[in-house]
């Protein structure tokens, strides 16, 4: 099955700054530019961030388009940086597209990683959410 080549949301520890970003982007990247993907929040996990889609929710990240000849290394370094697998029902995390707004009201269909059902339906209940949709692990 051949995967649709679409940027990536990061809103964790793939942005610049943190602790993922050099580890899977450097170098396999043509651009990252500020975006804005509506539908889905953010909760506190331990030391990264879950995305939870929730209508009316807004997160801050990054659009991070790869290069063409790093697209399928890249993908699967974060399916197993986020430990997904399609259709395993123990995944912690989903793969899916969603819409992404960029700089002058463009919209960009992109892959994120958000809270699998199990976990999102936990968080709901009783996780920490956070405000503003922006995360950022201080150090």
């Amino acid at each position: 099955m051949s995967e649709v080549e679409l940027p990536f949301f990061v809103y964790g520890t793939l942005r610049p700054g943190e602790r993922n970003h050099d580890l899977f982007l450097r170098g396999r990247t043509r651009s990252e530019v500020p975006g804005r993907m509506r539908g889905i929040v953010l909760y506190e996990g331990p030391g990264y961030p879950y995305a939870v889609e929730e209508p009316g929710g807004v997160v801050c990240g990054e659009l991070v388009t790869a290069l063409p000849e790093a697209y399928g290394e890249l993908l699967a370094a974060l399916d197993r940086l986020e430990e997904y697998v399609p259709g395993d029902p123990r995944n912690l995390y989903e793969r899916v597209a969603r819409d992404v707004m960029c700089g002058e009201g463009r919209v960009v269909r992109a892959w994120v990683y958000v809270a699998a059902p199990a976990v999102a339906g936990r968080l709901r209940g009783r996780g920490k959410l956070i405000e503003g949709g922006e995360w950022r692990s201080g150090g």
